[in-house]
């Protein structure tokens, strides 16, 4: 299924989408796409979906397919090409940060430069939404089970703030509007391996991403296994898995993003977003 969320801030329903692309309200369902839905309401949303039971709403602003996520864990330098571009070391465990829950906004909601920005950059990534409680995973093995579906984050990042003014990466991703999310949550079974998809993000139509998750160091299963050893991860948090090659940080004398400037972001399977730089 891919879950989608329709309607003006603060006001989207939830909604899954018909085979043609036409949303279906699911909020005889579920008040919204959320922790609580993750864990024990997607059957029935299957089951409404299977019978035609859902009317059709009508189209409008997409806002992010997850309402309130929980927590935004990110993973740094997990692309073997990105690591090379920044000149650091693959690492040997994952570099793991937050991002504050509140960046999160539509996939085609404009992003903002923050006061006092000159390094505002861009990441396109595959997001990872759990659907079940990791708590000290046995093994990677154990956590496909716990993944409720993918979604795309463009994970844009300060890089004065994260690098430069006193060496915490928090503080340079948690600006707001530095996370447009989806426009879909594409549920797990859709998503036949999420090691083998391609990620692209074009700054006013010129490709400066183009990556594969097969160029991941750590994957999927086994970010969230590592994540469960350090912190307990529950339905509706979410895990940013790594950036591809091409950010401006790693393009010496790309221009970092500038008001006017048009993100688009698109992953295999998942949608495309586009935001508008102010």
């Amino acid at each position: 299924m891919k879950l989608v969320r329709v309607g003006p801030e603060g006001g989207e329903r939830p909604a899954v989408l018909a085979d043609d692309g036409t949303p279906l309200d699911l909020s005889g369902i579920t008040s919204d796409i959320d922790g609580a839905f993750l864990a024990d309401g997607l059957g029935r949303a299957r089951r409404a979906l299977e019978a035609g039971d859902l009317p059709a709403l009508a189209a409008g602003r997409v806002g992010p397919p997850l309402a309130r996520p929980g927590k935004i864990v990110c993973i740094g330098l997990n692309f073997r090409d990105h690591a090379e571009e920044t000149g650091a070391e693959p690492p040997a465990e994952p570099v793991v940060f937050m991002k504050a829950p509140n960046t999160v906004v539509g996939p085609d909601d404009g992003v903002r430069i923050p006061r006092d920005s000159v390094k505002t950059d861009y990441e396109v990534e595959l997001a990872v939404v759990l659907g079940g409680r990791a708590r000290y995973l046995e093994s990677p093995e154990a956590a496909r089970e716990l993944i409720a579906g993918y979604a795309i984050s463009n994970d844009v990042s300060e890089r004065e703030f994260q690098l430069e003014r006193g060496g915490t990466w928090d503080k340079g991703k948690s600006c707001e509007t530095f996370n447009p999310f989806g426009p879909w949550l594409v549920t797990a079974e859709e998503v036949s391996d999420p090691q083998d998809l391609s990620l692209r993000l074009w700054v006013n139509g010129e490709l400066r991403q183009d990556g594969t998750t097969k160029n991941m160091i750590f994957g999927v299963d086994h970010l969230v296994w590592y994540l469960s050893r350090f912190m307990v991860l529950e339905p509706g948090d979410v895990i940013n898995t790594g950036t591809p090659a091409g950010v401006a940080l790693g393009r010496p004398g790309e221009p970092y993003l500038r008001p006017g400037d048009v993100v688009e972001v698109e992953i295999d399977g998942l949608g495309r977003q586009r935001q508008v730089v102010s």
